[in-house]
């Protein structure tokens, strides 16, 4: 058997993968691609493409967590470290999600003073300041470079809290400061990862009871879907804990956290693995399309059908690249989707910044966007991705690199 004691490189290239191919559809000018490329509307009972990527990512999040909490272990993290930790990365990416959802969705230019664009520019600068790694000068020396990471932490913070103080929404007659909503995809992945981090870690890393929150987080999705849950009516306990109460990220990523814990176990380990979740995989897409009966195939509203396809998929994905990657040993195809896994937020946030400067000088660069060109809309964005992924793998050269 083969126990599993270092780096997985599949869950980076899956990872990875998943961050390429939000690239890819979050490109996609939908007018001039065949429609199975892109989201599904919400009452349109089908899976695009779109519809898969996300999930898979929120999956991964959950199978990774065991690998790094327990290298958070062998370092001597004890349990107060371990909820420290847990608690202040989820508030991270509730943050910058909420502030991203405000700054995309419900600005007021004239309101706040600056417009959208610049006030989007500004918000990922002061996150690319605030969380680039390099916090290790906290425990070491400060030095030259450690006055320096200093000081750009600290403009960072400064530019960030003047953002926050500028922002309106909403009209002259009724302006709006901040709001949660949805939280938006960072916020999501917050609350993902903090049902499976702290699942794992008050679990005491068993399995069983993992499984058990797994299955009650899918019947949590069915009950609110079916209007069992509605005598809990709109208070603040279920405005800001929605996204569990309502059980479909927790569903996605507590799957992937039971995955996760059966790769750590050496029984598991090596061909056994592969078999094993490809069974798991199968039975979930049964399942999900079962539940079809009763829920539509829906992302937007977060259907439990859709939920139980999308972590079978995902299961059959990742057994797959690991039996390629780190059974078979072939990796160096997929070397700059291990990068980009190393590197996942940088990745995905990047992007956006080209796409404000862009945007705002009005740039020809996104030329390929044309409605009677198929071909031209689906290569240019595929080739987007690709330069994506290196352009990513160049800021993290440069020391670029969020680390939250």
């Amino acid at each position: 058997m083969k126990t599993i004691t270092s780096r997985v490189d599949s869950l980076d290239v899956m990872r990875g993968l998943t961050i390429f191919l939000m690239l890819f559809v979050n490109d996609l000018y939908e007018p001039g691609v065949p429609h199975w490329l892109v989201h599904a509307s919400a009452n349109e009972n089908s899976i695009g493409l779109a519809d898969l990527v996300f999930p898979a990512f929120l999956f991964i999040v959950g199978v990774s967590v065991p690998f790094a909490i327990e290298a958070r272990r062998k370092k001597g993290a004890g349990m107060k470290q371990l909820l420290a930790h847990i608690l202040v990365r989820t508030i991270s990416l509730l943050v910058i999600g909420v502030l991203i959802l405000n700054g995309s969705e419900r600005i007021n230019q004239e309101l706040t003073g600056m417009g959208k664009l610049v006030w989007l520019f500004l918000l990922y600068t002061s996150i690319f300041l605030i969380w680039n790694k390099g916090a290790g000068f906290l425990h070491k020396p400060l030095g030259r470079k450690g006055v320096l990471i200093v000081l750009l932490k600290t403009a960072g913070f400064l530019l960030l809290i003047c953002l926050i103080w500028k922002f309106r929404g909403g009209t002259p007659e009724h302006p709006t400061w901040l709001r949660h909503g949805w939280w938006g995809i960072l916020g999501l992945i917050g609350w993902g990862y903090l049902a499976a981090a702290l699942t794992y870690v008050l679990a005491g890393r068993k399995i069983l009871y993992c499984v058990l929150l797994w299955l009650l987080a899918l019947l949590l999705n069915i009950a609110g879907l079916s209007g069992l849950l509605d005598f809990m009516g709109q208070g603040w306990l279920v405005d800001i804990l929605g996204v569990w109460l309502g059980g479909n990220v927790p569903t996605l990523t507590l799957a992937g956290l039971v995955v996760g814990m059966l790769l750590k176990r050496e029984v598991f380990a090596g061909s056994g693995f592969v078999s094993r979740l490809a069974l798991l995989g199968l039975f979930c897409l049964v399942l999900g399309f079962g539940l079809r009966h009763w829920f539509i195939f829906s992302k937007i509203i977060g259907t439990p059908s859709w939920a139980m396809v999308c972590v079978g998929v995902s299961m059959l994905v990742l057994a797959g690249l690991y039996y390629i990657i780190d059974i078979k040993g072939k990796r160096f195809w997929a070397r700059p989707f291990g990068w980009t896994g190393r590197n996942a937020l940088t990745t995905y946030l990047a992007p956006d910044m080209i796409y404000f400067v862009v945007w705002y000088f009005g740039w020809p660069l996104f030329f390929y966007k044309q409605p009677m060109w198929v071909g031209w809309v689906i290569g240019g964005s595929l080739l987007w991705a690709v330069a994506m992924l290196f352009y990513a793998r160049l800021l993290a050269v440069l020391h670029i690199r969020l680390r939250l």
